[in-house]
């Protein structure tokens, strides 16, 4: 029988949630594991959950990452939720478009776009793709 450890789902969280900061900033695995004293290896073991980040070594990741240490635990699994529904949580939603490549392409391109029609434009353009009704 193969004992195989199976990363806790707090810490696969937190590690996702410093891949999502890290790609907002556009930022290099190798960048931030230089910033923090580490390799890009280890950064990769972090952000799959594989290896558990230290509370003092999350503060440092916070700090370069110009977040509060809170911001790796939004949304966590197990933790209380305000809203009596899972799915009401809107910031779950976001996260996870933000957490795609897809998404933060999109995301950082959208925000470029100056003119205020156009982007009205865009959000029709992919509402129409996805076959929804126009809401406002």
């Amino acid at each position: 029988m193969v004992n195989k450890k199976v990363p806790n789902p707090i810490d696969v969280h937190v590690g996702g949630r410093v891949r999502l900061r890290r790609m907002m900033q556009n930022m290099s695995q190798e960048k931030l594991g230089e910033s923090l004293g580490i390799t890009f290896q280890q950064i990769q073991k972090y952000e799959k959950g594989t290896n558990r980040i230290g509370a003092s070594r999350l503060q440092h990741i916070a700090s370069v990452l110009q977040v509060p240490v809170s911001f790796f635990f939004e949304d966590a699994p197990g933790a209380p939720s305000e809203i009596g529904f899972e799915e009401s949580r809107p910031a779950a939603f976001v996260t996870d478009f933000l957490s795609s490549s897809e998404g933060l392409q999109l995301n950082r391109a959208f925000v470029r776009i100056k003119d205020p029609r156009v982007r009205r434009k865009v959000v029709d353009l992919v509402r129409a793709i996805a076959g929804d009704e126009a809401e406002d």
